[in-house]
């Protein structure tokens, strides 16, 4: 079934589909629970990644909703990086990365002296405090742990959350209100507390790999490797054992799978430019991005020196641009301002509409 490699135009095309950018998802949850893990350490981003790839209007609140509902949560997944994911599905995929990412960072904790048994205090005065049900700001939280004498100084706090998460001690579930404009900081919870219907997969390994491709697609072994942060080795290993759900597109110099069976629709009504976040999956989830931007643009949109990614303006599959706007009190209404690279992609009008998609759902 392997042909010549696919144009970049034919790539294009299935990863906008493959994405739900061109074939919008049903539900918040669909959408989330379709891409898995969408990166999202920028909060406002990741919500706007998912409610971009939701049918109809779907508003910040939307979202917000779906976190408060316990259907989705924040955690590190994946890279030492923050990302959005369907609560049932959290914990069998730090089953597979969250030893590793705890080993990357060993080397960073030992210079904030944190060991295993200081992470171990931490986790007494977590889930002690967090136990019934209660929910505790990042702040909250920290004051916890200084009153039971573990130090949040420096970067210490952060680093002992990030080990509770990788642990599944912790998630960050329900959102925190904010007054004017939209909030900004989750509640942390217990996880076994809060996510009641977890569910591992037969084989998680094949089913990230599965699930990778599904949203992700066409891509190959490196892409998820990439993705993921595992090795080559075992990222190869994964796509061997889902293998039956997978065609492959493309076999040189190494096979591009997309999934197998039936895929979703393309929307008659999805539009042909969107605005999409920082750190979005369709640009940054693959070894070769210049499939979705031109090389001599790569550096304008990130990652940065600093490890910014800037969000993107994309007209039918092309990065040509970046934007810029505000969620600060007082000025999440303001304009977006558009940067773009190639101005004949699109049309003013069309670059328009795609900014107002955004800010109509940062201001619901």
């Amino acid at each position: 079934m392997v042909s010549t490699p696919p144009a970049v135009a034919t790539l294009r095309h299935e990863r906008l589909r493959s994405h739900r950018l061109s074939a919008p998802a049903p539900t918040v949850l669909g959408a989330a629970t379709h891409m898995l893990a969408t990166q999202a350490q920028e909060f406002w981003g990741g919500r706007w990644a998912i409610a971009a790839r939701t049918r109809g209007r779907t508003t910040v609140r939307d979202v917000d909703a779906a976190f408060d509902r316990g259907e989705i949560v924040r955690s590190w997944t994946q890279r030492g990086t923050i990302h959005l994911i369907p609560a049932r599905d959290l914990a069998w995929v730090l089953g597979i990365t969250g030893e590793r990412q705890a080993r990357q960072a060993a080397a960073v904790r030992r210079a904030e002296a944190i060991d295993d048994d200081e992470i171990a205090r931490a986790e007494r005065l977590a889930r002690a405090a967090l136990r019934g049900g209660n929910r505790l700001a990042r702040k909250e939280l920290f004051d916890v742990f200084e009153a039971g004498g573990v130090s949040t100084a420096r970067q210490r706090g952060y680093h002992l959350l990030v080990a509770l998460s990788l642990r599944t001690v912790v998630c960050q579930g329900p959102v925190v209100p904010r007054e004017s404009g939209p909030t900004r900081e989750q509640f942390l919870v217990l996880h076994d507390e809060w996510v009641t219907d977890a569910a591992a997969p037969a084989d998680p390994l094949a089913e990230l790999f599965f699930r990778y491709i599904s949203s992700h697609g066409p891509a190959g072994a490196r892409d998820f490797a990439w993705w993921t942060g595992l090795p080559l080795g075992v990222s190869r290993a994964a796509a061997e054992r889902a293998s039956d759900r997978l065609v492959v597109v493309d076999d040189l110099p190494e096979p591009l799978y997309a999934a197998a069976g039936e895929r979703p629709r393309r929307s008659a009504t999805a539009p042909d430019v969107v605005a999409l976040p920082p750190f979005e999956e369709y640009y940054l989830s693959y070894v070769d991005r210049s499939v979705p931007c031109a090389p001599e643009f790569l550096k304008a949109i990130g990652p940065s020196m600093n490890g910014i990614v800037r969000p993107i303006i994309v007209a039918r599959g092309e990065a040509i641009g970046v934007w810029t706007h505000s969620i600060a009190v007082g000025r999440h209404a303001d304009t977006p301002v558009p940067e773009l690279f190639t101005p004949g992609a699109a049309t003013d009008a069309e670059v328009a509409a795609a900014l107002d998609r955004y800010r109509d759902f940062i201001t619901a």
